[in-house]
């Protein structure tokens, strides 16, 4: 049992690391953290039966922050994103209806230019204080997971939301010619 437990121990740790680093959703991180909890359990057989107590505590610990994780992702965050979608599918159903998206579903999504390229990655979205509305889009243009990239000020009037992607009549160069944010 525990040279079972002492493999799967660093596998689940190190893929449930993986899926929460890459931040690819809401039930994508709350699986990474099952699969954490998995490996905090295999930790505790592990430190059980070779007497390590201070590997046996510390896992048990992080045992409970994998069960926040989980209640977290699979099951608030999982209600927000369902609750949000719902909203949408509500408004398209209805023609009076403004037509709704989620404006924190917009980070990570691709901006396409007119010949549906990927000019650039909303990373954020700035708004007005006073009203509310979306004053312009923070971008990341060129890069590797961060590594090299570029943000701008993409202005909310060039934008336009799709399914899929919010779009610009903007081409690769005039996203990186945008303001520099700082």
């Amino acid at each position: 049992m525990e040279d079972i437990a002492g493999w799967i121990a660093p596998i689940a740790t190190m893929v449930a690391a993986m899926m929460t680093a890459a931040n690819l959703g809401t039930r994508t991180t709350g699986w990474g953290f099952v699969v954490f909890t998995v490996g905090s359990i295999c930790w505790i057989i592990v430190a059980a039966t070779s007497g390590q107590a201070n590997l046996l505590w510390s896992n048990a610990f992080l045992t409970l922050v994998n069960v926040v994780g989980i209640w977290r992702w699979l099951g608030h965050r999982a209600r927000v994103e369902d609750s949000a979608a719902a909203a949408i599918a509500q408004s398209r159903a209805d023609e009076s209806a403004p037509v709704l998206f989620a404006a924190t579903a917009m980070q990570g999504r691709p901006v396409k230019g007119l010949d549906g390229t990927v000019v650039a990655t909303a990373v954020e979205a700035m708004a007005d204080c006073r009203d509310g509305r979306i004053h312009y889009l923070i971008v990341s243009v060129g890069g590797l997971a961060g590594v090299g990239e570029t943000l701008h000020h993409l202005p909310w009037t060039a934008v336009t939301v799709h399914d899929d992607a919010l779009a610009t009549d903007l081409t690769a160069a005039d996203a990186r010619g945008l303001a520099v944010a700082a």
